[in-house]
């Protein structure tokens, strides 16, 4: 009977001891693994923390880019307004010299118009005065041909005067001379006619042309 109990108390050691060592086993198992883990999540960790470091310069660097891009919008507003003003103020200049061209033109097509009629108005009176200068050549002509005449019948009377007789200018004076008389009369009605014919009317010269 002791026996049995001896043996009975021997199998409960060694069940008692195979079960401890299969419960460490596990234990080890279970930190291996719990390790194992803690390692991963640990590498994950730093992954993270070096993909936020990444994701916080790149939002820096965005930044800065932003920072930069906004201040050389600001510029190119402010350039595009410069430009838009200067373009404007162009405009305003060019409408101007074309307004002030339009009226110096009006000026000089008044001035050239003025001249115009001047130009005519001297032609019609240089035309005139030309006229008038040939008149007064053809009247100085007939003049002179006149003056010539003149002296041809100033010749005829001065021989005439020069050959008279003197016993005729006698007969004249007496009362039955009547022969004489009429034939002197004749003679100075002859020299009057010619004498006549000599007078230069220039009034009459102009109206015969």
């Amino acid at each position: 009977m002791k026996s049995r109990f001896v043996l009975l108390g021997l199998g409960l050691l060694i069940a008692t001891g195979a079960n401890a060592e299969g419960m460490e086993e596990r234990l080890r198992t279970q930190l291996r693994s719990t390790t194992q883990q803690l390692q991963a999540l640990q590498s994950q960790q730093a992954q993270a923390s070096a993909a936020q470091l990444a994701a916080q310069n790149e939002a820096k660097a965005a930044q800065a880019q932003i920072k930069q891009l906004t201040a050389e919008l600001a510029k190119a507003q402010g350039l595009a307004e410069q430009l838009a003003g200067q373009q404007q103020s162009l405009h305003s200049q060019a409408q101007a010299q074309v307004a002030a061209s339009v009226e110096q033109t009006g000026k000089f097509k008044k001035a050239y118009d003025d001249l115009l009629v001047m130009a005519r108005g001297k032609e019609a009176e240089r035309a005139r005065l030309e006229a008038q200068l040939s008149e007064r050549d053809t009247q100085v002509q007939q003049c002179s041909a006149k003056n010539q005449q003149m002296y041809g019948v100033a010749k005829q009377i001065l021989t005439a005067y020069e050959n008279i007789d003197v016993a005729e200018v006698m007969k004249i004076r007496q009362p039955f001379a009547g022969g004489a008389r009429v034939k002197f009369d004749e003679l100075a009605q002859g020299f009057g006619d010619e004498l006549y014919k000599t007078q230069f009317d220039a009034p009459q010269a102009a109206r015969a042309h």
